[in-house]
């Protein structure tokens, strides 16, 4: 109760001494009853503020602070303070009265002169000078005002000292704050406006001239193509088929002849120089020190000046498509293993890629995988081929229009010219029937193409059961993969009776599906299984989506399973899609997929959904891609070759003239 008393004379009086008006009622200053009190104390609180601002001025404004200190010292332990410190609150009243007595005399309120010292501080304070100089007057009250405090606030002067330390100390920081924040919204307003502290003058017409022609292009040498044999080796086929030979690279078209270079080296090293121009008007300095033209793009590597932050160049691809009037402009910051970063421009004339010329190329003729893929060229022009059996399972995303159907039918065809049937198996699920019903009923088939997305998550459970089989006889053999145990079945062959591998169980009357699948006779898993050479088994799912719509969870469990556990049974996944959400591409399947390729997606959510970063929606389209490597993060800009449906249309017969599928 005696707190909350203490309390209310502290706001009381504080409001009176705030609120002061010469023209309200005092001892010495009468007015009508009529004349509103401006005071908000009233009358009582005129009259209080005119004795105590008259009296010792500015010094009255301690009174409410030691009122307020009583009420917050009696809520903490309910003690009153010791009459001592009575006398001390009255010297810092004196105190405070002198001090603004010497600081600023005079005060005037509404046209009135009041002394801020009050009479008191007047008197005392002319008493004081006339004894001493004024830096004696303001010594002698610091000493007061100390004194005054510790016998008020009864803390040691040695904690007084600290707190005044702590003060100086806390204040330095706020103005070196302050300082810094200055500095640093100054040079803000520099950079918006255009201006540079130190501004890099560009080179003259001259020097620029002579330092363009030192820029390097690289551009790859032209590999002259062996020419493949028109009639390869027969082999053997399955059963009892005749014998069968690889198709030959005669019925593809033939590359058309090298068109006269586009961009001749005068004319990349102006636009070198424009690139440069253009970046420095983003506040970007540099220079290009490396150039290299492509089929599709051009890559120009770029060094930027000290100082400047990567995260700034790549924030420009936008700007940079538009400054030089390109459809895209891809940004690599920085390009791995150099110090400098990578501006990926289209080419005013794109150069096609032919299918037969990767086939061609000394990079697929020497390659001893049975599953090679020709994924197209790099950004300089050299070939790149890829092998799934290091992948181990390819997940390719890509829009409308992006060259997605021709890529898959480029992986097809590159293991059909490489693989005999004998070699490799195919499971084709196309829920469009549209894209791979063009390879049915050749003698790669395991299975005719699945239409029926029921009917495909049958198939993937037979792979599950194939690939548990396959696991179970390398078990019993001591072999760890599938080349183990071809070797293995090559040495034991003549040992052992051979049977036949257990089929898928179909039912041939379910829609969607055409011929019919053998089914294993009752007790055959039990049966002593004579040794037979494992091929290898490439499942490609032309639409993920359209599977993931129909038997989500069988779909997932199953790719899951054979993406973890497959690569040593030699069982390979090919997955594609338009559609590459995270209902489609869910966190099981992407996880087990470190082999992915993205072609044209139409945003950056689909691009981060495929690939994990952005990127794959500034590609150009029309084969044009990204490949992201297993155990990397690096990414590798591709331009996919061309196949047209007249030449897949001519292999596909040339194989089904060979032989017929044993489903």
């Amino acid at each position: 109760m005696a707190g909350i008393i203490f309390l209310g004379f502290a706001i009381f009086l504080l409001m009176a001494l705030l609120s002061y008006s010469p023209r309200d009622p005092s001892l010495n200053h009468t007015v009508s009853g009529t004349v509103e009190i401006a005071n908000l104390g009233g009358r009582i609180g005129a009259l209080t503020a005119d004795i105590l601002l008259q009296g010792v001025g500015f010094g009255s404004l301690i009174l409410p602070l030691y009122l307020l200190g009583i009420f917050i010292g009696l809520l903490n332990s309910k003690k009153y303070p010791p009459l001592s410190s009575i006398g001390g609150v009255l010297l810092l009243v004196f105190c405070t009265a002198i001090w603004s007595t010497l600081i600023y005399p005079v005060w005037v309120v509404q046209g009135a002169e009041i002394f801020t010292g009050g009479v008191l501080g007047k008197v005392v304070g002319e008493f004081f000078l006339s004894f001493f100089n004024p830096i004696g007057t303001y010594l002698l009250m610091s000493v007061f005002f100390a004194l005054a405090l510790i016998v008020t606030t009864h803390i040691s002067p040695l904690r007084i000292a600290g707190l005044l330390i702590a003060t100086i100390l806390a204040a330095g920081r706020l103005v070196m704050l302050g300082i810094n924040n200055i500095f640093t919204f100054c040079k803000g307003l520099l950079k918006r406006s255009g201006k540079s502290p130190a501004p890099v003058v560009p080179d003259s017409p001259e020097k620029a001239k002579k330092r363009l022609k030192k820029v390097k292009i690289g551009r790859p040498h032209a590999e002259k193509p062996k020419p493949a044999p028109m009639n390869q080796g027969a082999l053997p086929f399955l059963r009892g088929s005749g014998k069968i030979t690889l198709p030959s690279l005669s019925l593809l078209e033939e590359p058309p002849p090298k068109r006269k270079k586009s961009t001749d080296d005068e004319s990349l090293r102006l636009k070198s120089q424009q690139l440069e121009n253009k970046l420095r008007d983003y506040g970007v300095q540099g220079q290009v020190v490396a150039v290299h033209p492509g089929p599709v793009v051009t890559m120009y590597e770029f060094q930027p000046a000290a100082g400047i932050k990567l995260s700034k160049i790549s924030s420009l691809s936008d700007d940079l498509a538009l400054a030089m009037s390109a459809m895209s402009v891809r940004i690599v910051a920085p390009i791995p293993g150099k110090a400098v970063v990578g501006i990926e421009i289209p080419n005013l004339e794109r150069e096609g890629v032919n299918f037969k010329e990767l086939l061609l190329s000394s990079t697929f003729q020497k390659s001893k995988s049975a599953l090679p893929l020709a994924l197209g060229k790099e950004i300089d022009g050299v070939p790149m081929v890829a092998d799934l059996a290091k992948m181990p399972h390819l997940l390719i995303a890509g829009s409308t229009g992006s060259g997605k159907s021709v890529g898959i039918n480029c992986l097809i065809c590159s293991i059909l010219f490489k693989a005999m049937p004998d070699q490799v198996k195919f499971i084709m699920v196309d829920p469009k029937r549209l894209e791979l019903s063009v390879y049915d009923h050749i003698p790669h088939l395991l299975l005719p193409v699945v239409t029926n997305p029921k009917r495909a998550a049958a198939a993937l459970r037979w792979a599950v059961e194939e690939m548990e089989r396959r696991y179970s006889l390398m078990s019993k053999t001591g072999t760890r993969n599938v080349v183990s145990y071809n070797r293995f079945v090559e040495k034991e062959l003549a040992k052992r009776n051979q049977i036949s591998r257990p089929e898928p169980e179909f039912d041939e009357t379910e829609p969607g599906f055409e011929g019919g699948a053998g089914s294993a006779e009752d007790g055959a898993a039990e049966a002593e299984l004579p040794l037979e050479k494992f091929p290898y088994i490439v499942i490609i799912i032309d639409e993920l989506a359209d599977l993931m719509m129909v038997a989500s969870k069988e779909v997932e469990e199953s790719i899951t399973r054979l993406a973890q556990m497959a690569r040593a049974a030699g069982i390979h996944l090919i997955l594609a899609t338009q559609r590459p959400s995270v209902d489609v591409i869910t966190g099981l399947i992407k996880a087990n997929f470190p082999a992915r390729i993205s072609f044209r997606v139409s945003s950056r959510i689909d691009s981060r959904t495929i690939l994990d970063s952005s990127g794959a929606e500034h590609l150009l389209g029309n084969g044009d891609m990204l490949l992201l490597s297993p155990g990397g993060s690096v990414f590798t800009r591709l331009h996919g070759a061309f196949i047209s449906d007249e030449e897949i249309k001519d292999l596909t017969d040339y194989l089904r003239s060979q032989g017929t599928p044993e489903y």
